[in-house]
């Protein structure tokens, strides 16, 4: 069972979250995905270095943890960003969501075979939940005149690294803290997107509309701000399986998110993902009475 503190940090977390997929798409029609992370990331990165200092929290880093932190930035940074707006820029931003909070299940497979961890019924029946909702969305996306199945296999790849992060977060013992932690991991994840877009990508033009700009602005102080600080404590507080279904509403804010922002017009294949996706959620975290 949750605390009243972390039910209010996930209800937090959900709404911020869900919000950013559509934003994230809005984004994404004035500038490149690797650009639009090296931007948002680094931004994030440096506000949260600057509240932190300001508030005496200690986030040296010595030269034998970064070591550590290079480990976890690996799949919880540049694995999951990478490629979940790699999954943005070709799919719609809500199906993307869905997509890429099938992370439990990959969470809990995962903690299986390498960790040896329980998997009782309820955890299966997550876990096929989870599964249905990603064949209802494979389905639609190979059978659309239009369809992006390649986006598919990138929110997959995201939503795995993603998982191994988890499972890693808890389990590496380092003296750094959370906070440190997060901000070090984000300014290295920082240096290489900015490698890889200047690399792959025309540089952008700078010269946004004011609606991208506080797009930009939310991606910074909001995704890469409050939200990794309440994901990466309660990732290191909770049991993996706990931590990564207990955010699986994120893709039904998204969704509905996206009508408003970008005007997506959700199908029937999503609505059903969605909810198979809440009884996942159902599954895993109600109490057994």
């Amino acid at each position: 069972m949750l605390t009243r503190r972390q039910f209010w940090g996930l209800a937090l977390l959900t709404l911020m979250w869900g919000t950013n997929w559509p934003m994230m798409k809005f984004s994404l029609r004035e500038i490149t995905p690797l650009y639009l992370r090296a931007t948002t990331m680094s931004g994030g990165a440096l506000m949260l270095l600057a509240f932190y200092l300001a508030r005496g929290v200690p986030v040296r880093v010595r030269g034998r943890e970064l070591a550590t932190v290079a480990w976890l930035a690996l799949p919880n940074i540049l694995g999951w960003h990478l490629f979940s707006v790699l999954g943005v820029h070709e799919l719609a931003s809500g199906r993307a969501a869905i997509l890429g909070f099938t992370m439990p299940i990959w969470t809990v497979l995962a903690g299986a075979l390498l960790f040896r961890e329980r998997m009782d019924a309820r955890v299966w029946l997550s876990v096929a939940c989870g599964a249905a909702a990603v064949a209802l969305l494979v389905a639609e996306e190979l059978n659309a005149l239009m369809g992006r199945p390649v986006g598919v296999v990138y929110m997959q790849v995201a939503a795995v690294c993603w998982a191994l992060g988890t499972l890693l977060m808890r389990r590496t013992r380092t003296e750094l803290p959370t906070e440190a932690l997060t901000v070090w991991m984000m300014l290295l994840g920082s240096v290489v997107f900015w490698t890889l877009a200047a690399l792959t990508e025309p540089a952008p033009h700078w010269h946004f509309s004011a609606p991208m700009w506080a797009s930009l602005a939310w991606g910074a102080a909001i995704n890469y701000g409050f939200a990794q600080i309440i994901w990466f404590g309660m990732a290191r507080d909770l049991p993996p399986a706990a931590s990564a279904f207990s955010v699986m509403a994120v893709p039904l804010v998204g969704t509905l998110a996206a009508t408003v922002i970008v005007g997506e017009v959700p199908q029937w294949q999503d609505w059903a993902a969605a909810l198979l996706i809440m009884g996942a959620i159902a599954s895993a975290l109600l109490p057994r009475r």
